[in-house]
């Protein structure tokens, strides 16, 4: 891997499951994650997918494109426009830093409304 290096893309539908199971799995039982009612009632137009499994999709995207011996480092994102059911999320990836076997990866993930993950993964990648 060489820095300007690109990761593929990888599309994911943001269905209502997958934010609900994401919401439940990491135990964050806030009502804008799974209850459309309630999420409206507190201004957002549906739920929305929580922290938790956006990180876990943004480790999933860099381990799927590097290999699975590929060891996380360390994650550092940030959230912003909100990913509702029915839209799709792409992940595409920068190589910014090489030293070695450990890789750092600027990652953005961006829906309809903009981006909703944008942040920086260091990983080391075995021989």
């Amino acid at each position: 891997m060489n820095v300007g290096d690109t990761l593929p893309p990888l599309e994911i539908p943001v269905t209502r499951t997958l934010i609900v199971a994401g919401a439940v799995a990491s135990r964050d039982y806030q009502d804008v994650h799974h209850d459309a009612e309630l999420a409206r009632e507190k201004g957002s137009p549906d739920i929305f997918m929580n922290i938790l499994t956006t990180n876990g999709l943004v480790g999933r995207y860099v381990t799927d494109r590097l290999g699975p011996r590929t060891v996380l480092r360390r994650v550092a994102i940030r959230l912003g426009a909100p990913n509702h059911p029915g839209d799709t999320m792409t992940l595409t990836g920068t190589v910014t830093a090489v030293d070695g076997g450990t890789v750092e990866i600027r990652v953005v993930g961006a829906n309809g409304l903009g981006h909703h993950v944008t942040g920086t993964v260091t990983a080391e990648v075995p021989a």
